[in-house]
């Protein structure tokens, strides 16, 4: 490291995304992404004008597509804060209203990023175990005492936090920060998105990275009260200003109005799920019921969940082991993508298990032999 890197970063544990190979081509499905292209809107979004206005600083209030976002959640832009992913809204989100040594609650086994950025903003991050069954430990949240962030539906484990349950934790105490990661939320969650405009103490985060198929565009959005949102712009504005090019204005506003293609996608998605989720149970192993676009599923006693992983990257497809988390070593996590894909991820996995089980045979008759 260099000289100049502050101590307080030297022992940072960096957060760590799903692995993005090149060597060959895979089906990709370790980073909750969609299969499906964008809406053919953000296509038609992209014209000459757009490209040649970007020799022109854009619009950093980001207006336009603040007043669509609202539009469409019923919500006036006031409200509306828009960012370069949810994972910079949430950071704004930090900058703005966190000093070092706060605390902030959340799932022990959730988005790995929340542990980074109370790292890096010097926080007391509080981890509360999650239950033998992944679910949320609502009671614990609402004595913890401090600020929290959650996300709902959770990731890794698929499992969401019904509405009135997060209203039990920021009714609670008003002076404390609820923030309510809904990443997942469209592919059957329940948004808390009816608490904004009944509770000042609560900030909901959503993406273009899931169900609108954008991860690549890096937009996200909160919505909070009035009062909120000024502070986060201000600190924008003393940081960032023109942190949304052009381009991803424009085709953001596109996105967010086209809801009938995106209805679709979800519900293909869901289908699809509904069919692995089937198909792995066929195959004998656990899975843990899920309202996202991905599953998360229990490799052993079957098979270990990392060589399921390891063999599954072999045969040119990326799922996701989180070995770092014990609580989690013997699963793995598979993003659904599209049926034909789904289809050769479950042929795959069978002839993974019947080549394992002929190993573990041989292997015994060899000891037995010995």
């Amino acid at each position: 490291m260099s000289y100049f890197f502050l101590d307080g970063y030297e022992n940072m544990e960096t957060y760590n995304p799903g692995e993005q190979p090149h060597d060959r081509p895979y089906i990709k499905l370790n980073a909750n992404e969609s299969s499906y292209p964008p809406s053919p809107a953000v296509t038609e979004a992209i014209s000459s004008v757009e490209i040649n206005n970007m020799a022109y600083y854009e619009d950093p209030y980001n207006t336009k597509l603040r007043e669509t976002i609202g539009a469409v959640y019923g919500f006036p832009k006031e409200q509306i804060f828009v960012g370069n992913g949810a994972d910079e809204v949430i950071a704004f989100i930090m900058m703005s209203f966190f000093r070092e040594g706060f605390a902030i609650a959340s799932n022990d086994v959730t988005y790995d990023f929340y542990r980074t950025y109370a790292q890096t903003f010097h926080l007391d991050y509080k981890k509360i175990p999650v239950k033998e069954d992944f679910t949320t430990d609502v009671d614990a949240f609402v004595n913890c005492g401090c600020d929290v962030i959650l996300a709902n539906p959770n990731n890794p484990t698929g499992k969401a936090i019904p509405m009135s349950d997060v209203e039990r934790i920021v009714a609670k105490d008003p002076k404390r920060l609820v923030i309510v990661d809904e990443a997942y939320v469209d592919f059957g969650g329940e948004s808390c998105l009816p608490l904004v405009d009944k509770y000042p103490n609560i900030i909901v985060v959503q993406t273009y990275s899931k169900s609108r198929n954008m991860a690549g565009a890096r937009i996200g959005f909160g919505i909070a009260n009035k009062d909120i949102i000024d502070d986060m712009r201000n600190v924008k504005f003393c940081v960032s200003p023109f942190n949304l090019n052009s381009l991803s204005q424009a085709i953001g506003i596109a996105a967010i109005q086209d809801e009938k293609y995106y209805s679709d996608c979800i519900e293909k998605v869901i289908g699809s799920r509904r069919y692995f989720e089937t198909e792995l149970i066929r195959m004998g192993f656990s899975i843990v019921p899920t309202v996202t676009n991905f599953v998360l599923f229990k490799a052993a006693p079957l098979i270990p969940a990392d060589l399921m992983t390891q063999k599954l990257k072999e045969h040119g497809i990326l799922v996701r082991y989180f070995g770092f988390e014990p609580r989690m070593r013997d699963y793995v996590r598979v993003t659904i993508g599209k049926q034909a894909e789904m289809e050769l991820v479950v042929r795959n996995m069978k002839e993974i298990l019947e080549e394992f089980r002929e190993e573990k045979a041989a292997a015994i008759e060899r000891r037995a032999a010995s």
